[in-house]
């Protein structure tokens, strides 16, 4: 009943092998790559392309370092499966958090397309 994740991919240890050799369920995309990608075309080349292998092998993905509603787009429009960074919420103390969960939604920026802007040049 648990799932594996391989956490900061793209980095230190992390490697295509794992992916051979263990049974995974999810990779956590680094965030240095997540961070940059606005600014950095390369860095949101690798994104997209670690999405991509991870769903062509089964795998759900995660973005480590998701800090702003406009990288939350980009990583919706190519089909990142969760994210995990201070856009969605700071840590908090575990009595903080059942307030926080019934207060919490999805913004409504963040739920439309991510503008074609953003996706040039990925393609």
């Amino acid at each position: 009943g648990l799932q594996i994740s391989v956490d900061d991919f793209g980095t230190g240890y992390s490697s295509l092998a794992y992916l051979k050799r263990l049974a995974v369920d999810e990779l956590k995309i680094d965030k240095s790559f997540v961070m940059a990608m606005e600014a950095d075309l390369d860095d949101a080349k690798i994104v997209r392309s670690t999405i991509e292998l991870a769903h062509n092998l089964g795998l759900s993905v995660v973005a480590e370092g998701l800090e702003t509603e406009r990288t939350w787009k980009l990583l919706a429009a190519l089909g990142c499966n969760e994210g995990q960074g201070y856009c969605i919420a700071r840590p908090m103390p575990e009595a903080q958090l059942a307030a926080w969960l019934e207060r919490w939604g999805l913004p409504d920026e963040v739920a439309q397309d991510a503008p074609a802007s953003l996706l040039a040049g990925l393609g």
